[in-house]
């Protein structure tokens, strides 16, 4: 790899130099990059001299783009946002279910809380609780009761190595659609000559 270029999917990028005294560029950086050279992991003093050249704007020449893992949250940092939006989702399947029952066996309580509905969304588990169980508290502890036990039926049915596999053959297949849609077939490309081959 020529000095000033970057190797991207096996394509090789050149950089250009970035003009002296201008706006700090962004750092990026990843644990990916150099990981099989130790040696060339950056060190605490080189940071904070790096910074100082930031904000005084300027950049030397022969500056190579790092990537940082900040930019999108960093793997360390939990799940919480997943577990709230299982707990919101459980929220929603639980009251269309209590919906669903109170439609066959109380139909005023099913207007009632289809009408409630309306103006209220569970998909906001915590609040929409909050709310209901000031209107109407024994519907409130039912979807309670039905999403507990809701989630008590999927952790146990919820196959995790499935689950995993689910997710990465359609991460596959959207790259496959993705590869199919820009690739450029002989008889869609004006350019070709005609080759005789049909």
């Amino acid at each position: 790899m020529a000095a000033g270029s970057v190797a991207f999917a096996g394509l090789e990028v050149a950089l250009r130099p970035a003009p002296p005294c201008r706006r700090p560029p962004i750092q990026l950086g990843s644990s990916f990059l150099h990981s099989r050279r130790p040696w060339r992991r950056r060190r605490l003093p080189a940071l904070a001299k790096k910074s100082q050249q930031q904000q005084k704007g300027c950049r030397r020449k022969g500056d190579l783009l790092v990537v940082v893992d900040e930019l999108g949250g960093q793997y360390e940092e939990g799940f919480e946002d997943v577990h709230s939006q299982l707990i919101n989702f459980f929220t929603y399947k639980a009251t269309r279910t209590v919906l669903h029952q109170l439609y066959e066996m109380n139909p005023p309580s099913y207007m009632w809380l289809y009408n409630f509905l309306v103006n209220n969304n569970p998909t906001d588990g915590k609040r929409f609780l909050r709310i209901l169980a000031k209107e109407k508290q024994d519907l409130a502890e039912r979807v309670m009761i039905t999403r507990l036990h809701l989630y008590g039926k999927w952790i146990k049915k919820c196959d995790h190595a499935k689950m995993y596999q689910r997710i990465s053959d359609e991460n596959l297949q959207l790259m496959r659609e993705r590869l199919m849609e820009t690739v450029v077939w002989p008889k869609d490309d004006p350019n070709m000559e005609e080759t005789g081959y049909e």
